[in-house]
């Protein structure tokens, strides 16, 4: 039996939690600590036997951790954690900023390369599992085009948004894929596909005491980059309605390829995703990579890496002989 794969979490809200229940599902691994910028005696695990600690003396445990899994968010977060901590260990993130991910590798691979350590960033399901998908459809059917819907989702960054818009108290935003447009491309027709027919935006909102839903519903549906290049519709609801029907945090979604083969041949690839828990499925892929990230270090590859870099085989636990003989 090999040594069991030591892991720290740094950060521990949502993800972090989520983390910690795929751990306990990997019996390969160990949660050794968890660090945290709040009082470690506020955070509690759901499993008290793992100490918690203070992240700023994250540095003493360099030698007893292989892979530290990082749960802070890509806004402010992650720019400025990853690169100081993949200098310090090998390192698993799920910085989801597509438009910033080039100048994001680059500061991490900076850092890490030259301490030898290994630092996959962008891991999830997208970036991560649908990046892998828009791969293989576009080196298998080099003629045609890649569409990627999201939901029936809570997007947690626009949830954010209408919170922070003047007038609201509380609210939650769900993306909602459009059925005429999946079938679509499902039927091969190769269209071209505007933001707004793509995807809809429905946001339930409770008012802060004295707002004028009129006034907050104009600010939440003409929000640039947003709401503005969407058909977007608010629902005003009571805090009792929210607690009830809108705490779960569902998501998912379907990456397309349509393209041609030689002979013109339409062919369609999909992938889709149901997910109860956003978090936790987040959680349970930055696991499978932390285990890849482990072996890649102990076989020489440094720097930052994305899940475009990592053969299959190394996220799973079996052997590569078990995976020969039960999955080819």
């Amino acid at each position: 039996m090999h040594p069991r794969i030591k892991i720290g979490i740094a950060g521990y809200g949502n993800l972090g939690r989520g983390v910690e229940m795929a751990i306990a599902q990997s019996p390969d691994m160990e949660l050794v600590g968890v660090f945290t910028r709040r009082n470690p005696a506020d955070v509690q695990l759901l499993d008290s036997s793992v100490a918690v600690h203070p992240q700023a003396d994250i540095e003493q445990f360099r030698d007893q951790i292989d892979v530290l899994i990082l749960c802070g968010g890509s806004k402010n977060d992650l720019p400025e954690q990853a690169p100081a901590l993949a200098a310090l260990f090998n390192t698993v993130d799920s910085f989801d900023t597509h438009a910033t991910i080039p100048e994001y590798h680059e500061a991490v691979d900076r850092a890490a390369r030259p301490a030898g350590k290994t630092a996959l960033i962008s891991v999830g399901w997208d970036p991560g599992l649908f990046s892998l998908n828009r791969l293989y459809g576009e080196a298998i059917l080099p003629v045609g085009s890649t569409y990627t819907f999201w939901g029936k989702g809570l997007s947690q960054g626009h949830s954010d948004a209408v919170r922070r818009v003047p007038g609201v108290k509380a609210g939650v935003q769900y993306t909602i894929p459009a059925d005429a447009a999946i079938e679509r491309v499902r039927n091969g027709e190769l269209p071209e596909l505007s933001t707004r027919e793509k995807h809809k935006r429905e946001c339930y909102v409770v008012l802060a005491e004295g707002a004028d839903a009129a006034e907050v519903e104009q600010s939440i549906v003409s929000m640039p980059h947003y709401f503005a290049e969407y058909d977007t519709s608010v629902t005003f609801i009571s805090e009792e309605e929210l607690k009830r029907d809108h705490a779960a945090m569902p998501h998912g979604g379907i990456v397309m390829r349509s393209g041609t083969s030689a002979a013109g041949t339409t062919q369609v690839v999909e992938y889709t995703l149901k997910l109860g828990s956003n978090p936790e499925f987040t959680a349970a892929v930055l696991v499978a990579y932390a285990r890849a990230t482990y072996r890649l270090n102990r076989s020489g590859v440094v720097g930052a890496q994305t899940v475009l870099d990592v053969a299959p085989g190394l996220l799973s636990p079996k052997s590569p002989a078990d995976l020969r003989r039960e999955l080819l």
